[in-house]
């Protein structure tokens, strides 16, 4: 097969939760263990950190992984989901997998594996530690996919595992309250491996130090910790840190969400410096300052025209949307204009509330199935106050939005990770 006709095939053989949903998760760690036995636990051949959360995984990963490859560390990095391309979930030193490794793994193990039945998931999770192995790398930042206690990374026994947050995400498959979303992540957390934790009040913290004290793993609150002194919002949106073991830092990535990240990931590294890792101030700066040439991170409040000003963020549930909010609350413009559209398992309506009402909305869909349809989102938003008309396709709403803005307009694009995605794969196809 060719590398796109290899893509298509898993894509139909293998259940792949972005494209259906809950019925392609398979919890539990049983697949995972047989696909490693299978693949010879490569997994154990380097170093790993695990990376659990709500929201703030994707940042938190790629801030750590640059940081790494900037302190002369050879450095895995497996994320979800992909934007534009397949690879971008497994890179070395910020460099995807070539597509001769995607196809060599795929007709080297899909045959043997097929008795294991495993979702796309599990596959390619197999796919980026057979890889990182063969790449030797010293140190791999390995995501969950969803949860943590029964999600198919949690195979691992990492040197640190940093959970980020947690807030009201795949409760059909999580729990429906945040001390039960909580015990889920919380089974990363294993005996004597140190834990950050980024955001945890009242029931939800609780659940945590019960966990630790369970395994005996030392856990540190991201909030209760000196690591991060102060911060501050530079002219151009990114954050000016001070840091009590780094010194000044200037943050790339711009998004409200990223003071809280930021705090996390300095704790996370100077367990890491404890453990062992040679984190140098200069690696430090220089991996905040350039996350996204050093790791290809996109979609985090990303800008992608300049006049007008457009920005498109992947945040896609209520604990993304209350710093999304408070970023465009703060946006000075003539007219804000927002492409909109979501999945139909998020709380919709918890997103919608949040949303500001002197906008102009262009509604649209993703081109997934799990995609709620435009006219079904512009009815909902209807409930709160939210107008606007509806597009077929995320790149018509979006060439809608500029065509309709003065200069002094503001565009956002958002709602799902999904719908970033058909943007930024209609950009690219156009540059």
């Amino acid at each position: 097969m060719t590398y796109d006709e290899t893509i298509q095939y898993l894509y139909r053989q293998l259940p792949v939760f972005q494209q259906v949903g809950q019925s392609a998760y398979k919890p539990g760690l049983g697949n995972s263990e047989a696909l490693d036995a299978l693949v010879g636990h490569p997994h154990r051949r380097y170093a790993t950190i695990h990376v659990a959360g709500t929201n703030g995984k994707g940042s938190t990963s790629h801030t750590l992984a640059a940081v790494l490859q900037q302190c002369g560390y050879k450095v895995g990095l497996y994320t979800s989901p992909h934007l534009v391309d397949f690879r971008e979930r497994i890179r070395v030193d910020g460099e995807m997998i070539p597509r001769e490794a995607v196809l060599a793994f795929t007709e080297k193990y899909l045959d043997a594996g097929r008795d294991i039945h495993p979702s796309f998931f599990e596959l390619t999770m197999m796919m980026a530690f057979d890889y990182f192995a063969a790449c030797k790398v010293d140190v791999a930042v390995i995501e969950t996919g969803l949860g943590g206690r029964l999600d198919s990374t949690n195979i691992i026994t990492p040197t640190t595992c940093v959970i980020t947050n947690i807030s009201y995400d795949h409760t059909a498959l999580l729990g429906d309250t945040l001390p039960s979303i909580a015990r889920e992540k919380a089974g990363i957390i294993k005996h004597d491996i140190p834990v950050v934790v980024g955001e945890a009040e009242g029931e939800v913290r609780k659940v945590f130090e019960d966990k630790a004290l369970e395994v005996q793993a030392p856990i540190t609150f991201a909030g209760d910790s000196d690591a991060l002194t102060s911060c501050s919002q530079g002219p151009a949106g990114q954050w000016l840190l001070d840091s009590k073991d780094y010194g000044p830092i200037t943050y790339e990535l711009g998004g409200m969400c990223q003071e809280k990240n930021a705090a996390t990931i300095l704790c996370a590294l100077r367990i890491l410096q404890n453990r062992g890792f040679h984190i140098t101030p200069h690696a430090v700066r220089e991996g905040f300052a350039h996350v996204t040439t050093l790791t290809g991170l996109q979609g985090r409040w990303q800008q992608i025209n300049v006049t007008p000003r457009a920005f498109c963020d992947t945040g896609h549930n209520t604990g993304g949307f209350q710093y999304i909010s408070r970023q465009l609350a703060s946006i000075q413009c003539d007219t804000m204009r927002i492409v909109f559209g979501m999945v139909n398992d998020k709380d919709i309506s918890g997103v919608l509330a949040m949303l500001p009402q002197n906008a102009v909305y262009y509604f649209t869909q993703a081109a997934i199935p799990r995609a709620m349809p435009a006219n079904v989102m512009r009815d909902k938003a209807a409930a709160y106050h939210l107008t606007g008309k509806v597009f077929p396709t995320v790149h018509e709403a979006y060439q809608a939005a500029l065509d309709d803005s003065g200069a002094d307009d503001f565009v956002f694009v958002g709602g799902s990770s999904f719908v970033v995605a058909d943007l930024l794969t209609f950009l690219t196809n156009k540059a």
